[in-house]
């Protein structure tokens, strides 16, 4: 079942970017990059913010 499953997914893609039209196509990209773009930033500055802490961390620990 799941292998049956498997194959019909691995269409869906290609299925649905035939049935659009080349302005849904480009929507759905966009939409898509959009989405990637905007997680990207909040790895890194969330990466970023982890420095940041770090830093002062290190930088307030007692001197001996």
């Amino acid at each position: 079942m799941t292998e049956i499953a498997r194959q019909f997914g691995r269409q869906g893609g290609k299925k649905a970017a035939k049935n659009m039209t080349p302005e849904e196509r480009s929507a759905r990209a966009k939409k898509a990059s959009e989405a990637a773009a905007k997680k990207r930033t909040a790895a890194r500055l969330e990466r970023l913010e982890r420095e940041r802490t770090a830093k002062s961390q290190k930088h307030s620990a007692p001197r001996k």
